[in-house]
């Protein structure tokens, strides 16, 4: 097998770097990509003639190579010896000796030189065009050589005697080498390093060829198998210092010699440790192009998609997205989730149009084929009239609640039968054999939630405005949610009996909203009450059924039901309770029921009543127990085929709410607990984050609360909800909020004894509420208060130095003369120097002759003295000014 040297070795021998090897080898069309590349014996002679004919190869290697090979034709068995010609080998059956070759004058060899005998017979002859283009490349200056080293000493030539004569060295094993020590592993020319410890012949390895032995005083080297290297003078083949016999081999010997005539002990194997110049560069991720294209129109991305995810929708790398947000100050991963905002940002950078969509939303349509649910069809179930579903809406204190407590009362006067109980959040009138459903929202905020998730659980909307008051902003709202929702307007004018009332005025307001009263020609009616005196009630109630009959109410009653949750609590006795509002069908008892990612077999069904019945058809509302978990107000429910089904889609749904929940606050855990102490985190420049865990004691109020939240974020603080759940505030919440640094709000609930032990021992904040209106109000004011404060300066006096003057023990004072306002003792003052400001601090020292004074006015001289500053000039400027808090709103 042929010889093979390596790069690095190879750069050794001619002492130049690894890269420069690898570039001659490119030129020559070796292929050879590292340091650590192999090269047979005739690309390696390829490579060193291309090296000396174009300079690169110094003429110092050129001259070691030589003068190593009069140390080693001297029967020197050392290390240090090094060759740079070898003689023929011979047939290991008849080892005759060779013929040695005639010293040249470069090698100073003047003593004869003992034959070197070799084991095999020569493969190859020595290549006399190397030495003679060598020759001639010695004679010619060179041109422009990398590394010129002058003034040095040859580390590897023989030591001379005083005749000129070379001395040659002792043998290895007994006595130290005359020459220097020799560079170490890797470029030369270095400086000298610690000579290698010497273990005689032992040390060496034994010779590639198999009847090679060891001797102190034989030749020092045996060539390998293989074709003969050539004698060139740039040629090394020999072991290097430190090293065994092996020439290719570019690893230490081990350190743990055998005895003599034996090989060296196997070195543990050990993790090989890579020098720096030897690591390649890391590929540096590419980059679309800026005018890359993006697809036109409208691309869905689900909210909390990663960065892989989002990349090939917008045909753009995921390396542009994470560097984009790194720019940005977002220190994201290709597979971390992204927040709405980090989406919608990199689209706008890129021009495209983008619609974020629920996790799980293209998911839903197979759910809803799985569960079978079709819409009802008139010609495959017969329908009939069912009851009017009518909402009660109005600005706060406008007597809406008043409303419907006279409705109760006067249904209760009526007969006991079908009296109502209004803490289910839906019951039923009955007005002479018409029965009217009233669902009680609290707020706009479920009632929104209904709209937004396409329930048309309402079909009458009746507006409560006070006479006093008027069209109020949230009366303004729920206009605009009746017309959404493309229902009927029934509007009550309130409060008629006290003395400020205007019902007139209302209706020109009314009017401006696009509600025309029928008085006025237009086609909205307007009934005029008093809640208090239960005046015009039962006119509107009338008004209602009249209203019910024209618009033709129909819904089928048979096949499985579906309809929607209008309101869900956890009750302790009973579990998590949902109230819901059948639309089509009828729910029965045992029915496998989903609504949202809840899912159950209902257990009983509660009438408005407080009774327990076995069905419930359309418009009718009714309590559910029986649930897995707290359904959500205005989600959808529907009967499954069976429970497994149920349970499987509940499941799914889960899973895509719960990633939703992490894109959208994905900042959570990162920001302040205790609102006092979040003002310090945002002073610092960072924007802050309230974390808060919020309970309810409904799902409907728990929602109202949290998109009111929700609502009061800025720029500078963002809200971020943990956790939010319906009931009351246990020990799992208190441990949630100690862990995720968070503030924890009750809204009508309060917790239990052990819960606020543990709050006190892990110093979380529990703050609780039964008034919406004051829960926001603290948010609202601890947002404020979280703001940086910003300032506004304003100078308030200005003074020229004219004199100097240095008091012992004190320092510089400053003689001024006031141009402008006024200066202050103990104000903020900047020190101005040819307009650059070079100073600043506060005045310590203010006075007028002798005289400490609080205040100079202009047009006088005082004299000025200033903390921590000294160095005064004639004709700097001395400017006062105080800073004024701009406050926020």
């Amino acid at each position: 097998m042929p010889a093979k040297v390596r790069v690095y070795e190879l750069a050794k021998q001619l002492d130049v770097t690894n890269k420069e090897i690898i570039g001659l080898c490119e030129s020559l069309g070796i292929d050879a990509k590292s340091h650590s590349s192999s090269l047979v014996e005739a690309q390696a002679d390829r490579v060193r003639k291309k090296a000396v004919s174009d300079g690169i190869a110094p003429k110092k290697a050129k001259e070691n190579s030589k003068s190593t090979n009069a140390s080693d034709k001297d029967g020197s068995n050392s290390k240090e010896g090094k060759s740079a010609s070898v003689a023929k080998p011979v047939s290991s059956k008849k080892p005759p000796p060779s013929k040695t070759k005639p010293p040249t004058p470069e090698t100073q060899g003047e003593v004869a030189k003992p034959p070197v005998v070799s084991s095999k017979k020569a493969s190859t002859k020595p290549d006399p065009d190397l030495a003679t283009a060598v020759q001639e490349q010695e004679k010619k200056p060179k041109e422009k050589p990398l590394k010129e080293k002058t003034g040095q000493v040859n580390p590897k030539s023989p030591p001379i005697s005083p005749s000129g004569k070379p001395i040659p060295p002792p043998p290895a094993p007994r006595s130290k080498s005359g020459r220097p020590i020799p560079p170490p592993p890797g470029r030369g020319g270095r400086g000298p390093t610690p000579e290698a410890p010497r273990g005689g012949p032992s040390m060496q390895r034994r010779s590639a060829s198999p009847s090679g032995t060891s001797r102190s005083d034989g030749p020092a080297y045996k060539g390998p198998r293989g074709t003969r290297p050539t004698g060139g003078p740039v040629a090394d083949f020999l072991p290097k210092p430190g090293q065994g016999g092996k020439p290719s081999s570019g690893k230490p010997n081990s350190a743990r010699p055998g005895g003599p005539n034996q090989r060296p002990q196997r070195k543990k194997k050990g993790r090989r440790r890579r020098r720096q110049e030897e690591l390649q560069p890391m590929d540096t991720p590419a980059y679309t192009p800026e005018d890359a294209p993006v697809p036109e129109g409208e691309i869905v991305i689900e909210r909390a998609s990663s960065s892989i995810d989002v990349a090939p929708k917008l045909n753009r790398k995921t390396a542009d997205i994470v560097r984009f947000l790194m720019e940005q100050g977002e220190m994201v991963t290709a597979t971390q989730s992204l927040t709405d905002d980090m989406i919608e940002l990199f689209a706008a950078e890129v021009g495209a149009e983008v619609r974020l969509a629920d996790p799980g939303e293209e998911q839903e349509i197979e759910l809803q084929k799985k569960l079978e649910k079709i819409e009802i069809d008139a010609h495959d179930h017969p329908v009939s009239e069912r009851p009017p579903v009518i909402t009660v809406m109005g600005h706060v204190d406008h007597g809406k609640t008043k409303l419907l407590d006279q409705i109760r009362k006067a249904n209760i006067v009526a007969g006991e039968a079908g009296g109502i109980t209004q803490h289910i959040g839906a019951y039923q009138v009955d007005l002479d054999g018409n029965v009217l459903t009233f669902i009680d929202t609290p707020g706009h905020a479920a009632f929104t939630a209904m709209r937004a998730r396409g329930a048309e659980a309402t079909d009458i909307v009746v507006l409560v405005v006070a006479a006093d008051d008027g069209v109020m902003p949230q009366t303004i709202e729920a206009i605009n949610h009746a017309k959404a929702a493309e229902v009927p307007i029934v509007v009550a004018v309130n409060k008629i009996d006290l003395e400020s009332a205007d019902p007139q005025r209302v209706l020109g307001e009314l009017a401006e909203h696009e509600l025309v009263p029928e008085a006025w020609g237009g086609d909205t009616i307007v009934i005029e009450i008093s809640a208090l005196e239960n005046e015009g009630i039962g006119d509107l109630l009338e008004n209602l059924n009249l209203i019910a009959e024209v618009e033709d109410l129909k819904a089928s009653s048979e096949g499985r039901a579906s309809g929607v949750v209008l309101e869900s609590h956890l009750d302790i006795g009973r579990g998590p309770v949902a109230t819901v509002l059948v639309q089509h069908g009828t729910l029965s008892v045992g029915d496998p029921i989903v609504a949202g990612p809840s899912w159950g077999r209902v257990r009983a069904l509660v009438s408005d009543t407080g009774k327990q019945v076995k069905n419930a058809g359309p418009s009718r509302p009714v309590q559910v127990l029986g649930m897995s978990d707290v359904a959500i107000a205005g989600d959808e429910f529907v009967v499954a085929p069976d429970e497994r089904t149920a349970r499987d889609v509940a499941d799914t749904r889960e899973h895509y709410q719960r990633v939703a929940t992490i894109g959208r606050d994905s900042s959570a855990g990162s920001g302040g607990g205790r609102l006092e102490d979040l003002f310090s985190q945002i002073s610092t420049g960072e924007q802050a984050t309230l974390n808060l865990i919020l309970k309810a004691d409904v799902n409907g109020s728990l929602e109202a609360v949290r998109e009111s939240i929700k609502k009061l974020e800025r720029d500078e603080v963002k809200v971020s909800f943990v956790h939010a759940g319906v009931g009351a505030i246990t020990e799992n919440d208190i441990q949630l909020a100690a862990t995720s640094n968070s503030t924890v709000l009750g809204f009508n609930v309060r917790p239990d004894r052990k819960a606020r032990e543990m709050a006190d021992h892990e110093q979380v904040e529990i703050r609780n509420y039964e008034i919406i209106y004051k829960l926001l109000e603290d948010i609202e004011s601890a947002m404020v208060g979280m703001l940086v404060p910003e300032y506004e300066e304003i100078v308030t006096g200005e003074a020229e130095v004219r004199e100097i003057y240095r008091v012992p023990r004190i320092g510089a004072i400053a003689g001024c003369y006031v141009l402008d306002g006024k200066i202050t003792r103990g104000s903020k003052v900047r020190f101005l120097r040819e307009g650059a400001i070079i100073w600043k601090g506060e005045i310590a020292s203010l006075r007028r002759f002798k005289d400490d004074v609080p205040e100079v006015a202009a047009g006088y001289e005082c004299g000025i003295g200033l903390s921590d500053f000294q160095d005064l000039k004639n004709g700097d400027i001395i400017e006062t000014y105080d800073e004024k808090q701009i406050e926020v709103s």
